[in-house]
């Protein structure tokens, strides 16, 4: 977890767990003491309330956002944002939860598993749901909003900056895989890039923000000689081996983010033609979140393929 967020959390917590340990036996020693034996029970429920649960929100909603349970990661996303109203990554979450009920119902991850072909390759269209745009949408609206207002208090935010980043992702993701709009996304997928580089200056060991820069010079660098040379013209390069590489940083030592990585190398590596290292990732990822229907149908699909 970030120093950031450790710092928000120990604010909306009161204590960490050894504290509010002392803190318990100090008061029933007392209470005892003063014959008080019914503010024991009152203690008690207060404590076990407090129990650091804004620590477990954000990485419950995550663990169940790629379980692909949406609407319990959306419930976990909401109380992080009741209890934290100011911290720009409670939307950014709550916009990824739609944008990944969105993949789910389009079968767009289930198509990039199991078919070794480009995002950017012509695709019949698909049709969004308007209602879930809006929601996603109004959700980045909110997260840009708290995160310029963080950073009008403190450039260097960090949390503030990742929002950025995960914000301008999300665009990029919705619109190469769900839109189809290949340029918006890569201009989006740039700007993520860009917010992300600004945080790694600040702290190079933001390891979620290397998926930004990585997933963008991969997807850049897979394109055609003459596509990326039009792009370079416009600031956007690529280079595969560059971006699988700060993928797998993030996959090793992320947070929110290191199953998301796991799951982008595993797609590169199948395009690669690496079949073992994308059964190894997705053998990890099945066993670390078994509700997932997309991982053991790619299993099955690279077993039937041996």
């Amino acid at each position: 977890m970030r120093k950031d967020r450790q710092a928000s959390v120990k604010g909306s917590c009161n204590y960490c767990p050894l504290i509010t340990t002392a803190m318990a036996l100090s008061q029933i020693s007392a209470s005892i003491a003063q014959g008080k034996i019914y503010k024991i029970v009152l203690f008690t429920i207060l404590v076990l309330s407090c129990r650091c649960h804004a620590q477990t929100t954000l990485d419950d909603g995550f663990h169940s956002l790629y379980n692909f349970n949406f609407a319990q990661a959306q419930r976990y996303f909401a109380g992080w944002q009741q209890s934290h109203p100011d911290d720009p990554i409670g939307p950014v979450a709550e916009g990824a939860g739609y944008l990944f009920s969105e993949f789910d119902r389009l079968g767009v991850l289930e198509i990039q598993l199991l078919i070794k072909d480009s995002s950017f390759e012509s695709h019949k269209g698909i049709l969004p749901d308007p209602v879930i745009r809006t929601k996603f949408d109004e959700a980045l609206k909110r997260a840009e909003s708290k995160a310029n207002l963080q950073l009008g208090k403190d450039p260097r935010n960090r949390d503030a900056l990742f929002a950025l980043t995960l914000i301008s992702g999300l665009k990029a993701d919705y619109a190469a895989l769900i839109e189809k709009h290949n340029m918006a996304s890569l201009r989006d997928a740039n700007q993520a890039r860009l917010w992300g580089e600004k945080l790694l200056a600040i702290d190079p060991a933001y390891y979620d923000a290397y998926i930004a820069s990585g997933s963008g010079k991969y997807v850049v660098g897979s394109l055609a000689a003459p596509i990326r040379w039009m792009l370079r013209i416009g600031g956007i390069s690529g280079d595969k081996g560059q971006g699988m590489r700060e993928l797998k940083l993030t996959s090793e030592h992320g947070h929110y983010l290191a199953p998301l990585a796991r799951i982008l190398l595993a797609i590169a590596y199948l395009r690669e033609n690496e079949s073992s290292k994308a059964q190894q990732l997705l053998s990890n990822l099945h066993a670390e979140f078994p509700e997932n229907p997309l991982f053991p149908k790619a299993l099955a699909r690279l077993d039937a393929q041996k």
